[in-house]
């Protein structure tokens, strides 16, 4: 752009001539060297000058017609998807020459495309992050934002919850009802969890919550606070039962985090085996890999 600027004095009101100049003085450095030899030798031929000339225009005229081949696509292009922001480039871009201008063209293409590129990619890692049915963080999303704190800050309590009993939903009142339970049930525990915790969808009826900079007794505190709502508010109903869940939990103090993950895991499983709807504890936080 900068050179483009420098090079407005040559044919400011029209880019193919000023192009074509451009070509022409770089085709015919060959021929200057000729006349300057031509001079200092004393062996000057006309005809040979001349032949050499008309050749050297030939091909700044060529060059100029390949490159104005390449770039009408361009500008075609331009006018035919944005025919209203080219008007308005037009009218309020002073710093770039007339609408004729290809190379203003070309810019603001460009621009525009790397805009919609950026929004793409936008949309596709939020998608990438994102459970699509609750709207809430998928796996790959929960784990991320914890992977964004400060190390300070990650430690807390991890917990992994599994609805009770969730095959029959889907058995005995289908499929779209288990997705609305499921979408229900993840903004029952978002609203029921502070600003600070992470909440997510781990995989099926199960999901996960990052209890941030609690300890055991306030994270299980909470969970049996949703897990009573659940019986007298409840998100669902089979035989007439309220739908309930069960959560193992772990305390976390650093160290990777997929350690506490495994032990809330473990928990979650104790908690099925005697019975479901209960909230078991790990044997042992997981270890501190910081001290």
């Amino acid at each position: 752009m900068q050179f483009y600027l420098a090079t407005s004095f040559i044919f400011p009101r029209s880019l193919r001539f000023r192009l074509f100049a451009l070509c022409f003085a770089t085709t015919h450095l060959p021929l200057l060297g000729y006349i300057g030899w031509g001079v200092a030798t004393g062996r000057f031929a006309w005809a040979e000058f001349i032949v050499l000339t008309l050749a050297t225009m030939a091909g700044a005229a060529g060059a100029l017609l390949g490159i104005g081949a390449l770039l009408n696509p361009i500008h075609a292009l331009a006018d035919a998807l944005h025919p209203a922001e080219e008007k308005e480039r037009k009218r309020a871009s002073p710093t770039l020459p007339e609408a004729s201008d290809i190379i203003a063209r070309l810019f603001s293409g460009v621009r525009r495309a790397a805009t919609a590129t950026q929004t793409q990619i936008d949309a596709l890692n939020a998608a990438a992050h994102e459970d699509a049915l609750t709207g809430i963080a998928n796996r790959r999303g929960f784990l991320a934002q914890i992977d964004t704190l400060p190390v300070t800050r990650r430690r807390g309590c991890i917990a992994i919850i599994d609805i009770d009993h969730f095959k029959q939903v889907n058995d005995q009142l289908g499929h779209e009802a288990g997705d609305r339970l499921l979408a229900d049930f993840a903004a029952r525990l978002s609203s029921q969890t502070r600003r600070i915790d992470i909440v997510g969808r781990w995989g099926g009826e199960e999901f996960a919550i990052f209890y941030q900079d609690a300890i055991e007794d306030e994270a299980s505190w909470s969970l049996a606070r949703i897990a009573e709502r659940m019986r007298q508010e409840p998100v669902g109903a089979v035989h007439g039962q309220p739908v309930t869940f069960s959560a193992g939990l772990c305390a976390w103090r650093g160290g990777p985090v997929t350690d506490a993950i495994d032990m809330a895991d473990d928990a979650l499983y104790h908690a099925k085996r005697s019975g479901r709807d209960r909230i078991q504890r790990a044997a042992r936080p997981s270890a501190s890999a910081y001290g």
